[in-house]
Protein backbone atom coordinates (compact mmCIF):
# COMPACT_ATOMS: atom_id res chain seq x y z
CA UNK A 1 0.00 0.00 0.00
CA UNK A 2 1.41 3.92 -0.89
CA UNK A 3 -1.60 5.14 1.57
CA UNK A 4 -1.49 5.42 5.10
CA UNK A 5 -4.83 4.96 6.95
CA UNK A 6 -5.35 7.49 9.48
CA UNK A 7 -7.78 6.23 12.27
CA UNK A 8 -8.80 8.80 14.67
CA UNK A 9 -9.72 7.61 18.77
CA UNK A 10 -10.32 10.98 19.95
CA UNK A 11 -13.61 10.10 21.22
CA UNK A 12 -12.26 7.16 22.67
CA UNK A 13 -8.55 7.05 23.86
CA UNK A 14 -9.08 10.75 23.78
CA UNK A 15 -11.80 10.97 25.82
CA UNK A 16 -9.54 9.13 29.05
CA UNK A 17 -7.72 12.43 29.52
CA UNK A 18 -9.60 13.35 33.00
CA UNK A 19 -11.66 15.72 32.48
CA UNK A 20 -12.24 15.19 28.70
CA UNK A 21 -15.66 12.74 29.06
CA UNK A 22 -18.04 13.92 26.70
CA UNK A 23 -21.50 13.96 25.96
CA UNK A 24 -23.57 12.30 23.28
CA UNK A 25 -23.97 15.57 21.65
CA UNK A 26 -20.58 16.75 21.69
CA UNK A 27 -19.28 13.35 20.32
CA UNK A 28 -21.20 14.07 17.08
CA UNK A 29 -20.21 17.39 17.15
CA UNK A 30 -16.83 16.07 16.84
CA UNK A 31 -17.42 12.84 14.56
CA UNK A 32 -19.11 15.11 11.97
CA UNK A 33 -15.96 17.21 12.41
CA UNK A 34 -13.50 14.18 11.73
CA UNK A 35 -15.40 13.23 8.76
CA UNK A 36 -15.80 16.41 6.94
CA UNK A 37 -11.41 16.08 8.31
CA UNK A 38 -12.12 13.02 5.88
CA UNK A 39 -10.33 10.53 8.88
CA UNK A 40 -10.37 7.29 7.50
CA UNK A 41 -11.68 5.11 10.77
CA UNK A 42 -13.69 7.41 13.71
CA UNK A 43 -13.33 5.44 16.71
CA UNK A 44 -16.61 6.65 18.41
CA UNK A 45 -16.11 4.92 21.90
CA UNK A 46 -16.51 1.83 23.84
CA UNK A 47 -19.94 0.72 23.75
CA UNK A 48 -19.70 -1.46 25.99
CA UNK A 49 -18.87 0.55 29.12
CA UNK A 50 -21.89 2.50 30.22
CA UNK A 51 -25.24 2.97 28.15
CA UNK A 52 -23.77 6.91 27.47
CA UNK A 53 -21.12 5.69 25.37
CA UNK A 54 -23.30 3.33 23.48
CA UNK A 55 -25.83 5.72 22.75
CA UNK A 56 -22.88 7.89 21.10
CA UNK A 57 -21.76 5.29 19.20
CA UNK A 58 -24.83 4.51 17.69
CA UNK A 59 -25.56 7.77 16.83
CA UNK A 60 -22.62 8.42 15.01
CA UNK A 61 -22.94 5.31 13.10
CA UNK A 62 -26.25 6.56 11.82
CA UNK A 63 -24.65 9.92 11.12
CA UNK A 64 -21.45 9.32 9.63
CA UNK A 65 -21.24 7.58 6.04
CA UNK A 66 -17.98 8.86 4.55
CA UNK A 67 -15.72 7.10 7.43
CA UNK A 68 -15.76 4.04 9.14
CA UNK A 69 -17.29 3.93 12.51
CA UNK A 70 -15.71 1.78 14.92
CA UNK A 71 -16.32 0.78 18.56
CA UNK A 72 -13.72 -0.97 20.90
CA UNK A 73 -14.91 -4.39 22.90
CA UNK A 74 -12.71 -6.44 25.22
CA UNK A 75 -12.32 -9.90 24.44
CA UNK A 76 -15.57 -11.42 25.32
CA UNK A 77 -19.00 -11.90 23.82
CA UNK A 78 -20.78 -9.80 25.86
CA UNK A 79 -18.73 -6.85 24.86
CA UNK A 80 -18.12 -7.59 20.93
CA UNK A 81 -21.83 -7.99 20.90
CA UNK A 82 -22.75 -4.61 22.34
CA UNK A 83 -20.31 -2.88 20.03
CA UNK A 84 -21.78 -4.76 17.12
CA UNK A 85 -25.50 -3.39 18.21
CA UNK A 86 -24.26 0.22 18.43
CA UNK A 87 -22.87 -0.21 15.17
CA UNK A 88 -25.67 -1.89 13.23
CA UNK A 89 -26.26 1.90 11.43
CA UNK A 90 -23.21 2.27 10.21
CA UNK A 91 -22.25 2.62 6.35
CA UNK A 92 -19.10 1.02 7.18
CA UNK A 93 -18.32 -0.79 10.81
CA UNK A 94 -15.69 -1.63 12.60
CA UNK A 95 -15.33 -3.70 15.37
CA UNK A 96 -11.70 -2.98 17.63
CA UNK A 97 -11.26 -6.40 20.48
CA UNK A 98 -8.57 -6.42 22.38
CA UNK A 99 -6.85 -8.17 25.43
CA UNK A 100 -3.54 -7.99 27.16
CA UNK A 101 -0.87 -10.07 25.90
CA UNK A 102 2.42 -8.53 28.03
CA UNK A 103 3.79 -11.16 30.86
CA UNK A 104 2.80 -8.13 33.66
CA UNK A 105 -0.72 -7.11 32.37
CA UNK A 106 -1.91 -10.90 32.03
CA UNK A 107 -0.50 -12.02 35.90
CA UNK A 108 -1.24 -8.89 37.63
CA UNK A 109 -4.31 -7.62 35.76
CA UNK A 110 -6.41 -10.00 34.11
CA UNK A 111 -4.99 -13.18 36.05
CA UNK A 112 -4.83 -15.75 33.26
CA UNK A 113 -2.25 -17.96 32.02
CA UNK A 114 -1.10 -17.02 28.39
CA UNK A 115 -2.91 -20.46 27.24
CA UNK A 116 -6.01 -18.60 28.60
CA UNK A 117 -5.14 -15.38 26.74
CA UNK A 118 -4.38 -16.74 22.93
CA UNK A 119 -8.10 -19.24 23.47
CA UNK A 120 -9.20 -15.84 24.17
CA UNK A 121 -8.02 -13.46 21.54
CA UNK A 122 -9.23 -16.23 18.69
CA UNK A 123 -12.76 -17.06 19.90
CA UNK A 124 -12.81 -13.00 20.46
CA UNK A 125 -11.95 -12.42 17.15
CA UNK A 126 -14.31 -15.03 15.29
CA UNK A 127 -17.17 -14.17 17.30
CA UNK A 128 -16.66 -10.20 15.95
CA UNK A 129 -16.89 -12.02 12.72
CA UNK A 130 -20.01 -13.23 12.56
CA UNK A 131 -21.11 -8.97 13.01
CA UNK A 132 -18.59 -7.41 10.57
CA UNK A 133 -16.11 -8.68 8.17
CA UNK A 134 -13.90 -5.40 9.51
CA UNK A 135 -11.89 -6.81 12.48
CA UNK A 136 -9.34 -5.38 14.63
CA UNK A 137 -7.47 -6.75 17.22
CA UNK A 138 -4.70 -5.52 19.42
CA UNK A 139 -2.80 -7.14 21.79
CA UNK A 140 -2.75 -4.52 24.83
CA UNK A 141 1.08 -3.66 26.04
CA UNK A 142 1.72 -5.46 22.52
CA UNK A 143 5.42 -3.90 22.94
CA UNK A 144 6.34 -5.02 26.39
CA UNK A 145 4.75 -8.63 25.71
CA UNK A 146 7.27 -11.63 24.74
CA UNK A 147 7.68 -11.65 20.79
CA UNK A 148 7.27 -15.36 20.20
CA UNK A 149 3.97 -15.72 22.42
CA UNK A 150 2.81 -12.40 20.15
CA UNK A 151 3.80 -13.97 17.12
CA UNK A 152 1.77 -17.10 18.26
CA UNK A 153 -1.08 -14.84 19.32
CA UNK A 154 -1.35 -12.96 15.73
CA UNK A 155 -0.96 -15.74 13.51
CA UNK A 156 -4.03 -16.96 15.03
CA UNK A 157 -6.02 -14.06 14.90
CA UNK A 158 -5.35 -13.51 11.52
CA UNK A 159 -6.22 -16.94 10.54
CA UNK A 160 -9.66 -16.15 12.50
CA UNK A 161 -10.17 -13.28 10.28
CA UNK A 162 -8.84 -10.08 11.84
CA UNK A 163 -7.63 -7.65 8.83
CA UNK A 164 -6.25 -5.12 11.16
CA UNK A 165 -3.39 -5.70 13.48
CA UNK A 166 -2.59 -3.36 16.05
CA UNK A 167 0.96 -2.93 17.92
CA UNK A 168 0.35 -0.85 20.88
CA UNK A 169 2.59 0.81 22.44
CA UNK A 170 0.72 1.45 25.58
CA UNK A 171 2.80 2.98 28.14
CA UNK A 172 4.91 5.25 25.91
CA UNK A 173 8.08 2.61 26.71
CA UNK A 174 9.30 2.49 23.38
CA UNK A 175 11.88 4.53 21.25
CA UNK A 176 11.70 4.84 17.25
CA UNK A 177 14.17 2.82 15.54
CA UNK A 178 13.28 -0.52 18.24
CA UNK A 179 9.76 0.26 17.92
CA UNK A 180 10.24 -0.08 14.10
CA UNK A 181 12.17 -2.93 14.06
CA UNK A 182 10.18 -4.81 16.70
CA UNK A 183 6.97 -4.19 14.65
CA UNK A 184 9.57 -5.63 11.32
CA UNK A 185 10.67 -8.26 13.21
CA UNK A 186 6.79 -9.80 14.25
CA UNK A 187 5.40 -9.16 10.16
CA UNK A 188 8.51 -11.25 9.20
CA UNK A 189 8.06 -14.11 11.75
CA UNK A 190 4.19 -14.07 11.28
CA UNK A 191 3.78 -16.25 8.29
CA UNK A 192 0.05 -15.02 7.21
CA UNK A 193 1.41 -10.90 8.08
CA UNK A 194 0.82 -10.06 5.17
CA UNK A 195 -3.27 -10.98 5.26
CA UNK A 196 -3.66 -8.12 7.87
CA UNK A 197 -2.96 -4.00 7.69
CA UNK A 198 -1.09 -3.24 10.43
CA UNK A 199 -1.21 -0.49 12.73
CA UNK A 200 0.69 1.59 15.38
CA UNK A 201 -0.88 3.28 18.61
CA UNK A 202 1.69 5.17 20.68
CA UNK A 203 1.09 7.23 24.16
CA UNK A 204 3.38 9.89 24.70
CA UNK A 205 5.03 9.45 27.79
CA UNK A 206 8.43 9.94 26.76
CA UNK A 207 7.19 12.36 24.15
CA UNK A 208 8.05 10.14 21.67
CA UNK A 209 4.41 9.02 20.41
CA UNK A 210 4.93 10.65 16.90
CA UNK A 211 8.71 9.51 16.41
CA UNK A 212 7.30 5.80 17.38
CA UNK A 213 3.97 5.79 15.08
CA UNK A 214 6.40 7.55 12.10
CA UNK A 215 9.20 4.81 12.77
CA UNK A 216 6.39 2.01 13.56
CA UNK A 217 5.22 3.21 9.67
CA UNK A 218 8.66 3.72 7.97
CA UNK A 219 11.06 1.13 9.31
CA UNK A 220 7.89 -1.58 10.72
CA UNK A 221 5.76 -1.02 7.40
CA UNK A 222 2.47 -0.26 8.82
CA UNK A 223 -0.04 1.57 6.87
CA UNK A 224 -2.51 2.50 9.95
CA UNK A 225 -1.60 5.06 12.34
CA UNK A 226 -4.29 5.35 15.82
CA UNK A 227 -3.93 9.09 16.68
CA UNK A 228 -5.94 11.38 18.53
CA UNK A 229 -6.53 15.45 17.96
CA UNK A 230 -4.32 17.73 19.51
CA UNK A 231 -2.63 14.54 20.48
CA UNK A 232 -5.54 14.46 23.47
CA UNK A 233 -4.87 11.28 25.66
CA UNK A 234 -4.72 9.96 28.90
CA UNK A 235 -1.34 10.89 31.02
CA UNK A 236 0.96 12.61 28.71
CA UNK A 237 -1.62 11.99 25.80
CA UNK A 238 -1.46 9.79 22.29
CA UNK A 239 -0.19 10.44 19.11
CA UNK A 240 -1.10 13.44 17.55
CA UNK A 241 -2.64 13.14 13.91
CA UNK A 242 -1.91 16.97 12.95
CA UNK A 243 1.55 15.87 13.36
CA UNK A 244 1.44 12.75 11.73
CA UNK A 245 -0.13 13.93 9.12
CA UNK A 246 1.37 17.07 8.38
CA UNK A 247 4.87 15.44 8.68
CA UNK A 248 4.02 12.78 6.00
CA UNK A 249 2.54 15.51 3.44
CA UNK A 250 5.52 17.65 4.31
CA UNK A 251 8.25 14.59 3.94
CA UNK A 252 6.47 13.26 0.74
CA UNK A 253 9.81 12.43 -0.65
CA UNK A 254 10.76 10.51 2.70
CA UNK A 255 7.86 8.33 3.34
CA UNK A 256 6.33 7.88 0.08
CA UNK A 257 3.16 7.71 1.04
CA UNK A 258 -0.85 9.22 0.28
CA UNK A 259 -2.86 10.33 2.97
CA UNK A 260 -6.73 11.14 2.42
CA UNK A 261 -6.85 13.62 5.17
CA UNK A 262 -8.66 17.83 3.99
CA UNK A 263 -5.86 18.97 5.96
CA UNK A 264 -7.64 22.66 5.50
CA UNK A 265 -9.96 21.26 8.33
CA UNK A 266 -6.96 20.48 11.11
CA UNK A 267 -6.87 23.70 12.91
CA UNK A 268 -10.77 23.89 13.16
CA UNK A 269 -11.15 20.12 14.66
CA UNK A 270 -8.37 21.18 16.58
CA UNK A 271 -10.45 24.14 17.90
CA UNK A 272 -13.53 22.01 18.70
CA UNK A 273 -11.97 19.26 20.39
CA UNK A 274 -10.10 21.93 22.52
CA UNK A 275 -13.65 23.86 23.28
CA UNK A 276 -15.62 20.98 23.98
CA UNK A 277 -12.77 19.07 26.13
CA UNK A 278 -11.28 22.45 27.67
CA UNK A 279 -7.53 21.17 27.10
CA UNK A 280 -6.41 24.17 25.82
CA UNK A 281 -3.47 23.61 23.39
CA UNK A 282 0.07 25.26 24.09
CA UNK A 283 1.29 27.98 21.62
CA UNK A 284 3.97 26.60 20.73
CA UNK A 285 2.59 22.84 20.05
CA UNK A 286 2.94 22.15 16.06
CA UNK A 287 0.57 22.60 13.26
CA UNK A 288 -2.00 23.74 15.64
CA UNK A 289 -0.42 26.08 18.04
CA UNK A 290 -1.12 29.74 18.47
CA UNK A 291 2.72 30.71 17.31
CA UNK A 292 3.48 27.64 15.20
CA UNK A 293 3.51 30.29 11.68
CA UNK A 294 4.59 33.51 14.17
CA UNK A 295 8.21 34.54 13.58
CA UNK A 296 9.45 36.89 16.29
CA UNK A 297 13.55 37.02 15.19
CA UNK A 298 14.36 39.75 12.86
CA UNK A 299 16.18 37.57 10.36
CA UNK A 300 13.42 35.14 10.31
CA UNK A 301 10.56 37.85 9.61
CA UNK A 302 13.32 38.98 6.58
CA UNK A 303 13.81 35.67 5.52
CA UNK A 304 10.22 35.30 5.21
CA UNK A 305 9.33 38.38 3.80
CA UNK A 306 11.77 37.74 0.73
CA UNK A 307 10.80 33.96 0.45
CA UNK A 308 8.22 32.26 2.49
CA UNK A 309 9.90 29.12 2.29
CA UNK A 310 13.49 30.61 3.94
CA UNK A 311 11.69 29.61 6.87
CA UNK A 312 8.63 27.91 6.64
CA UNK A 313 7.90 24.43 5.49
CA UNK A 314 4.26 24.29 5.13
CA UNK A 315 1.46 27.43 4.71
CA UNK A 316 -0.41 27.87 7.51
CA UNK A 317 -3.84 28.43 5.48
CA UNK A 318 -3.47 24.88 4.37
CA UNK A 319 -3.64 23.08 7.80
CA UNK A 320 -6.88 25.84 8.36
CA UNK A 321 -4.97 29.17 9.36
CA UNK A 322 -6.60 31.98 7.93
CA UNK A 323 -4.88 34.66 6.18
CA UNK A 324 -7.41 37.14 6.18
CA UNK A 325 -7.15 38.21 10.09
CA UNK A 326 -9.66 41.52 10.24
CA UNK A 327 -13.34 40.97 9.03
CA UNK A 328 -15.83 42.26 10.72
CA UNK A 329 -16.84 45.34 13.15
CA UNK A 330 -20.13 46.14 14.91
CA UNK A 331 -21.56 47.69 11.75
CA UNK A 332 -21.47 44.07 9.68
CA UNK A 333 -24.65 42.43 8.98
CA UNK A 334 -25.96 38.79 9.73
CA UNK A 335 -25.07 37.63 5.94
CA UNK A 336 -21.63 39.22 6.22
CA UNK A 337 -21.11 37.37 9.01
CA UNK A 338 -22.86 34.15 8.00
CA UNK A 339 -20.36 34.09 4.82
CA UNK A 340 -17.45 34.66 7.13
CA UNK A 341 -18.60 31.56 9.36
CA UNK A 342 -18.95 29.65 5.99
CA UNK A 343 -15.04 30.79 5.14
CA UNK A 344 -13.65 29.35 8.18
CA UNK A 345 -15.68 25.83 7.56
CA UNK A 346 -17.52 26.48 11.06
CA UNK A 347 -20.29 23.70 10.78
CA UNK A 348 -24.08 25.73 11.46
CA UNK A 349 -26.46 22.77 12.46
CA UNK A 350 -29.59 24.93 12.23
CA UNK A 351 -30.18 28.68 11.78
CA UNK A 352 -31.35 28.41 15.45
CA UNK A 353 -27.45 28.08 16.02
CA UNK A 354 -26.14 30.58 13.48
CA UNK A 355 -28.67 32.93 15.16
CA UNK A 356 -27.42 32.59 18.50
CA UNK A 357 -24.03 33.00 17.18
CA UNK A 358 -24.98 36.63 15.56
CA UNK A 359 -26.01 37.56 18.48
CA UNK A 360 -23.22 37.17 20.43
CA UNK A 361 -21.34 38.70 17.50
CA UNK A 362 -23.65 41.92 17.94
CA UNK A 363 -22.56 41.91 21.87
CA UNK A 364 -19.38 41.31 21.65
CA UNK A 365 -18.49 43.88 18.13
CA UNK A 366 -20.13 46.63 20.88
CA UNK A 367 -17.22 45.58 23.78
CA UNK A 368 -14.41 44.95 20.93
CA UNK A 369 -13.86 47.50 17.69
CA UNK A 370 -12.30 44.26 16.15
CA UNK A 371 -13.44 41.16 15.30
CA UNK A 372 -10.61 38.54 14.58
CA UNK A 373 -11.77 35.03 12.82
CA UNK A 374 -10.61 33.56 16.33
CA UNK A 375 -13.39 35.39 18.13
CA UNK A 376 -15.57 33.95 15.71
CA UNK A 377 -14.81 30.77 16.41
CA UNK A 378 -14.99 31.20 20.20
CA UNK A 379 -19.12 32.40 19.39
CA UNK A 380 -19.37 28.23 18.26
CA UNK A 381 -17.04 26.78 20.14
CA UNK A 382 -17.63 28.67 23.65
CA UNK A 383 -20.15 26.37 24.85
CA UNK A 384 -21.52 22.56 23.58
CA UNK A 385 -24.64 22.93 26.21
CA UNK A 386 -27.33 24.74 24.41
CA UNK A 387 -29.17 28.11 26.37
CA UNK A 388 -32.31 26.23 26.92
CA UNK A 389 -30.47 23.35 28.77
CA UNK A 390 -28.64 25.99 30.71
CA UNK A 391 -29.69 25.25 34.33
CA UNK A 392 -27.03 28.37 35.36
CA UNK A 393 -26.18 31.05 33.63
CA UNK A 394 -24.56 34.60 34.23
CA UNK A 395 -26.91 37.71 34.21
CA UNK A 396 -24.59 40.23 35.44
CA UNK A 397 -21.27 41.05 37.86
CA UNK A 398 -19.58 43.43 40.11
CA UNK A 399 -16.19 43.39 41.22
CA UNK A 400 -14.30 46.01 42.89
CA UNK A 401 -10.39 45.28 43.41
CA UNK A 402 -8.49 48.05 45.26
CA UNK A 403 -4.62 48.01 46.63
CA UNK A 404 -4.74 47.42 50.08
CA UNK A 405 -8.52 46.46 50.25
CA UNK A 406 -9.97 42.82 50.26
CA UNK A 407 -11.60 42.21 46.63
CA UNK A 408 -15.02 41.96 46.60
CA UNK A 409 -17.64 40.34 43.65
CA UNK A 410 -21.42 40.42 43.25
CA UNK A 411 -22.67 38.46 41.11
CA UNK A 412 -26.12 38.12 39.58
CA UNK A 413 -27.06 34.60 37.87
CA UNK A 414 -29.77 32.12 36.87
CA UNK A 415 -30.87 28.87 38.29
CA UNK A 416 -33.57 27.11 36.39
CA UNK A 417 -36.39 29.97 36.10
CA UNK A 418 -34.96 31.64 39.29
CA UNK A 419 -32.80 35.31 39.03
CA UNK A 420 -30.38 35.08 42.05
CA UNK A 421 -27.79 37.22 43.84
CA UNK A 422 -24.71 36.62 45.74
CA UNK A 423 -21.62 38.73 47.28
CA UNK A 424 -18.10 37.34 48.62
CA UNK A 425 -14.83 38.99 49.76
CA UNK A 426 -11.94 36.80 47.93
CA UNK A 427 -8.40 36.77 47.50
CA UNK A 428 -8.57 37.91 44.04
CA UNK A 429 -11.52 39.56 41.72
CA UNK A 430 -11.49 35.72 40.38
CA UNK A 431 -11.67 33.88 43.69
CA UNK A 432 -14.01 36.56 44.29
CA UNK A 433 -16.56 36.02 42.18
CA UNK A 434 -15.94 31.92 41.74
CA UNK A 435 -16.82 32.46 46.01
CA UNK A 436 -19.82 34.38 45.30
CA UNK A 437 -21.02 31.46 42.86
CA UNK A 438 -20.31 28.88 45.37
CA UNK A 439 -21.63 30.30 48.45
CA UNK A 440 -25.04 30.28 46.38
CA UNK A 441 -24.87 26.90 44.69
CA UNK A 442 -23.07 24.87 47.22
CA UNK A 443 -22.33 22.72 44.68
CA UNK A 444 -19.27 21.36 47.21
CA UNK A 445 -16.98 20.73 44.20
CA UNK A 446 -13.22 20.77 43.83
CA UNK A 447 -11.71 23.32 41.82
CA UNK A 448 -9.03 21.20 39.96
CA UNK A 449 -7.78 23.48 37.75
CA UNK A 450 -8.02 26.91 36.24
CA UNK A 451 -6.16 28.62 33.14
CA UNK A 452 -6.38 31.76 31.25
CA UNK A 453 -5.25 31.99 27.36
CA UNK A 454 -5.49 34.57 24.84
CA UNK A 455 -7.88 34.23 21.91
CA UNK A 456 -5.67 36.76 20.08
CA UNK A 457 -3.49 38.95 20.50
CA UNK A 458 -3.76 42.43 22.02
CA UNK A 459 -5.33 44.01 25.58
CA UNK A 460 -8.61 43.82 24.23
CA UNK A 461 -8.35 39.97 23.14
CA UNK A 462 -10.92 38.07 24.58
CA UNK A 463 -9.89 35.41 27.53
CA UNK A 464 -10.62 32.31 27.79
CA UNK A 465 -11.15 30.22 30.43
CA UNK A 466 -11.17 26.67 31.33
CA UNK A 467 -12.18 25.89 34.77
CA UNK A 468 -11.98 22.13 35.83
CA UNK A 469 -14.70 20.47 38.60
CA UNK A 470 -14.44 17.65 40.49
CA UNK A 471 -17.24 15.85 42.58
CA UNK A 472 -17.57 12.33 43.99
CA UNK A 473 -15.64 11.30 41.16
CA UNK A 474 -16.64 12.75 38.07
CA UNK A 475 -14.26 15.43 36.69
CA UNK A 476 -16.03 17.91 34.27
CA UNK A 477 -14.79 21.60 32.47
CA UNK A 478 -16.07 24.43 31.46
CA UNK A 479 -14.83 27.02 28.90
CA UNK A 480 -16.02 30.59 29.03
CA UNK A 481 -14.80 33.58 26.86
CA UNK A 482 -15.47 37.19 27.18
CA UNK A 483 -13.38 40.72 26.89
CA UNK A 484 -13.60 40.55 30.49
CA UNK A 485 -11.64 38.15 32.71
CA UNK A 486 -13.48 38.24 35.41
CA UNK A 487 -16.74 37.54 33.56
CA UNK A 488 -15.11 34.68 31.53
CA UNK A 489 -14.25 33.10 34.80
CA UNK A 490 -17.38 32.95 35.83
CA UNK A 491 -19.31 32.13 32.79
CA UNK A 492 -16.65 28.77 32.66
CA UNK A 493 -17.44 28.17 36.72
CA UNK A 494 -21.10 28.18 35.45
CA UNK A 495 -20.50 26.38 32.57
CA UNK A 496 -18.92 23.66 35.16
CA UNK A 497 -21.68 23.67 37.07
CA UNK A 498 -23.97 23.17 34.33
CA UNK A 499 -21.73 19.40 33.24
CA UNK A 500 -21.92 18.34 36.70
CA UNK A 501 -25.83 18.93 37.00
CA UNK A 502 -27.13 18.07 33.46
CA UNK A 503 -29.03 14.42 33.36
CA UNK A 504 -26.78 13.88 29.81
CA UNK A 505 -24.76 10.68 30.66
CA UNK A 506 -20.81 10.93 30.17
CA UNK A 507 -18.40 8.11 30.28
CA UNK A 508 -15.78 8.37 33.46
CA UNK A 509 -13.26 6.08 31.23
CA UNK A 510 -10.80 5.84 33.27
CA UNK A 511 -12.21 2.96 34.94
CA UNK A 512 -11.93 0.98 30.93
CA UNK A 513 -9.54 -1.46 30.39
CA UNK A 514 -8.22 -0.14 27.10
CA UNK A 515 -4.76 -0.14 25.01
Amino acid sequence: MDRLIIFDTTLRDGEQSPGASMTREEKLRIAKQLERLRVDVIEAGFAASSNGDFDAVRAIAGTIKDSTVCSLARANDKDISRAAAALEGAAHKRIHTFIATSPLHMEKKLRMTPDQVFEQAKLAVRFARRFTDDVEFSPEDGYRSDPDFLCRVLEAVIKEGATTINIPDTVGYAVPELYGRFLLDLRERIPNSDKAVWSVHCHNDLGMAVANSLAGVKIGGARQVECTINGLGERAGNCSLEEVVMAVKTRRDFFGLEVGIDTTQIVPASKLVSGITGFVVQPNKAVVGANAFAHASGIHQDGVLKARDTYEIMRAEDVGWSANKIVLGKLSGRNAFKQRVQELAIPIESETELNAAFAKFKELADRKAEIYDEDIQSLFSDEAVTPHNEHFRLVSLAQRSETGEKPHARIVFQIGAEEVTSESDGNGPVDASLRAIERRVKSGAELLLYSVNAITSGTESQGEVTVRLGRAGRIVNGVGADPDIIAASAKAYLSALNKLYTTAERLNPQTSLAP
